[in-house]
């Protein structure tokens, strides 16, 4: 005859208990939102006429403390790159910049925001935060 013991039985109910309490930890944590959540979005429209105004604007937040924030406008179009259109003033806070500008020739110009964060208002060396995603002006 054999013999089990009680101690293997608890102990059996004892693993699985942890595992679950692991487990159930696990799904916690993933519930949970992140701190220092942010975004910057850029609205153009999507076609536009030579020699007409084009209007961009743009806006951005983000909630990480000690920072103050600036937000720039950047076109790439033509074949240049990457370069700034405008910038927004430093401040706390949500931001906007809007510019306005016209194309002389057809093609394709390619918009974006960039969220900057600042230790102060004369910051040499701003943290990029953000960027937006990339919206397209086809000027016809």
């Amino acid at each position: 005859m054999t013999r089990t013991k009680k101690a293997g039985t608890k102990a059996r109910y004892g693993r699985m208990a942890v595992i679950g309490a692991l487990g159930l930890a696990s799904v916690t944590l993933a519930a949970v939102p992140a701190f220092a959540k942010g975004d910057a979005d850029v609205t153009a429209p999507r076609t536009a006429h030579v020699g007409k105004t084009i209007t961009v604007t743009a806006q951005g937040d983000d909630d990480s403390a000690g920072f103050l924030h600036q937000l720039c406008l950047e076109e790439n179009g033509f074949g240049q790159g990457w370069h700034q259109e405008n910038c927004s003033a430093v401040r706390t806070g949500d931001v906007r910049v809007t510019a306005h500008g016209t194309s002389a020739r057809r093609g394709d110009l390619k918009f974006r925001a960039v969220l900057y964060g600042l230790t102060s208002k004369h910051d040499r060396h701003p943290k990029r935060l953000h960027t937006s995603d990339v919206v397209t002006v086809h000027v016809r």
